[in-house]
Order: C-alpha cells, then structure tokens, then sequence
C-alpha cells in the first residue's frame, strides 16, 4: 500500500502527521509513504529527520493584514495545484492523509479530484480553515474533541484524539535527574518542586517575557526551574539571565531545546504552556497539572478554545496572554505549593486522555486502503 501524508507548518501539524506514519509503518511494515509539504517550513526538515521522503510545495498562506499580497500567494496556490497533481500521479497512492496546513490542502484536493479517498485529522476544539474547506472530500475525519458535528458532516467523525510522539510516556523521574546532570550540569532533586516551562516548537515570546520579569519569585522559593525557551529566544535570555547573575542558579536550566522530553515530563510537578493541541494532548496523557497561556496569534483564537475544554473540567488552569505579565509567575508560585489542587487538576486531566490515538488512526487510514 501507498500513502500520502500532507501538511505542516508548526510542530502541532507535523508532530502528529509522523505518529500516525510510524503507526502505520507498525501495522504495514511494506508500506510506502511519502509526505507532501510547504517549501521553507518546519516539515522540510523534521519530517527527514524522522526517516520519510518528502516533497515540498510552493504554498504559502494568505495575507489578510495586506490583500494586494495576495496576488503571488494564489500564483503560487496554482503552482502547488499543478505540482501535487504531478506528484500524485507518479506516486499513485491508495489513500491520502491531511493534517491541516497549507500544503495539506493542495494536496488534499488534489487527492480527492484524483479519486483518492482521504481522511483528515483534526488536532484542534476548532477546526482549522484548511480542514473544514476539505470536509466534503474526506471519507473519514479524525478528530481529538467531542462536539465536533459543528464543523463536519457528524457520519465522518471517529474521536480517536491527537497522536503524541511515542515514547512520552516511557520516562521517569529516576532517568531525568541524570538526564539533567549530564545535559546541563545542574544537580536536581526529587525533593524539590520543578516547574516546567514549554512555549511550543517555535517558543512563545510572553511567557518568556513573565518569567524573565519575575524568575526570582519561582528561585527565592527553592522552585526548581527547567526553561524550554525555543530558539529564536535564547541568546537574549541567556543574556539577561547573567547579567542579574542568575545563569548559574543550580535551580534553573533554560535551553533552547528539550531532546528528552519522556523523563523531563516525569519529574515535572507542573507545566506552563501554550495551548497548542500536540500539547495538550500531551498534558492530558500524562496527566500533568498546567497553566495554559493561549496564544493570540493563531486562526479564529483556536488555542483559547482548547484550553478551555480543559479549564471547563477543571483540568488545567488559565492565564490569558494579556494578563500573564502579571499574573503567570505568581499563579505558578501559589499552584505549585497547592498539593490538593495539583492533585485535582490531575485526576480530572487523566480523564480527558485518549490512548492509543496514532494507531486508532492508522487502522481508519488502511481501512480505507482496502476498500
């Protein structure tokens, strides 16, 4: 069997896209797979890494600040049209799968025009523009919230959740103190609260801003602090971090990159975060108490959304990302020394897990192979 995986742009698209691939590599050891991505994001060079051929496209999105832009975007959507036709007919894959992006809706259509039968995952409480534009072409749509009927035809649907890499839940707390020693040469204990502070795959400019604001509050408290900055952000942080003499601080590691998310996760207490879907899928699988920080900038606020299936149930706890300047650090410092309600956001984030969500997905992928 052949199948064709699309789409990307952010880790949340593409984190999932390769789950479901190695699922289905699982259960169809001789299949082939190819992905089809944009040109010059993320996908072009982490869907290699992960050990699959991929073909990128010269998609972009549309510019809705600046419309007279648009003009070589929709050259460009005409180009990726012509070019996924092109790849689709020397591939001829049996079924196609699209995650949301751009690429994944030129692919997709094209796909589907072609006869392919496709099935869409949905990451988000919201559905994304790329996914409900596609709804009629898909056979199957996989999505990771209930109530997903306000956005496609309710017959598709199959709540499988989102895909996480899988080997997250394999770490523990005895592997990450080690992890830590030898990484970062700071000495960590079981003893101690850790705060873990993850802002996405591309780092998230507010929550930096509020814990450089008040990173003294988290250390005065003996908090032990692991700081994924994203890479854009590091060098000025770092930067900052020495000259108020605080780089050294045994309790605090910031880095611009996590390799060993499995056992970082273990020994976490609590985590900040944005509300990205991957994220939260991970949050629940784990059950990890949280503060979500939603980020503004994303399609028709879709972040808010999924925080809020969480906050609802009083499985998370939410700090708007205009308020989080002021109130992120001391809501982290009072939450964390809060046993009972870490606990509680526990149990009730437990209950929002689903399991086993790249393989559920790839067995709807090849069923729709075989018919």
């Amino acid at each position: 069997m052949k199948y064709l995986i699309s789409g990307g742009g952010t880790g949340g698209h593409i984190f999932p896209a390769v789950s479901i691939a190695n699922a289905i590599k699982e259960l169809d050891p001789q299949a082939e797979i190819l992905f089809i991505g944009a040109l010059g994001r993320m996908e072009m060079e982490r869907v290699p890494q992960a050990g699959y051929d991929i073909i990128g496209l010269p998609v972009q999105g549309f510019n809705r600040s600046q419309p007279w832009k648009n003009i070589s975007v929709m050259i460009n959507l005409v180009r990726s049209l012509i070019k996924a036709k092109k790849v689709i007919r020397n591939f001829r894959p049996d079924v196609g799968v699209g995650v949301g992006g751009y690429a994944s809706g030129a692919a997709m259509r094209v796909a589907a025009k072609m006869g392919i039968p496709i099935l869409l995952q949905e990451q988000n409480g919201f559905a994304g523009v790329t996914n409900k534009m596609l709804k009629n072409d898909a056979a199957k749509i996989c999505v990771a919230y209930e109530n997903m009927e306000r956005f496609f035809p309710k017959d598709k649907i199959i709540l499988t959740g989102n895909p996480v890499r899988q080997n997250l839940t394999q770490g523990t707390k005895a592997n990450a103190l080690p992890y830590l020693q030898q990484e970062f040469g700071k000495t960590f204990d079981e003893a101690h609260k850790t705060l873990l502070i993850i802002g996405g795959s591309l780092g998230a400019r507010t929550i930096n801003e509020s814990l450089m604001k008040d990173i003294e509050q988290l250390l005065d408290k003996d908090i032990q602090v692991i700081w994924q900055t994203g890479k854009i952000y590091f060098d000025k942080l770092r930067e900052q971090l020495t000259q108020q003499g605080l780089w050294n601080n045994p309790h605090l590691i910031v880095t611009p990159f996590i390799s060993n998310m499995p056992d970082v996760y273990a020994l976490a207490d609590l985590v900040i975060s944005r509300a990205g879907a991957s994220s939260i899928s991970e949050l629940c699988l784990l059950g990890k108490p949280s503060i979500l920080v939603p980020s503004p900038n994303v399609a028709e606020d879709h972040q808010t959304h999924n925080a809020m299936a969480l906050v609802n149930k009083d499985a998370a706890v939410l700090v708007k990302d205009v308020e989080a300047n002021e109130k992120l650090v001391p809501t982290a410092v009072t939450l964390i020394e809060d046993d009972t309600k870490l606990n509680t956001l526990h149990t009730n984030v437990l209950t929002l897990a689903q399991t086993n969500s790249a393989t559920r997905i790839a067995q709807e992928v090849i069923k729709l192979c075989k018919r």
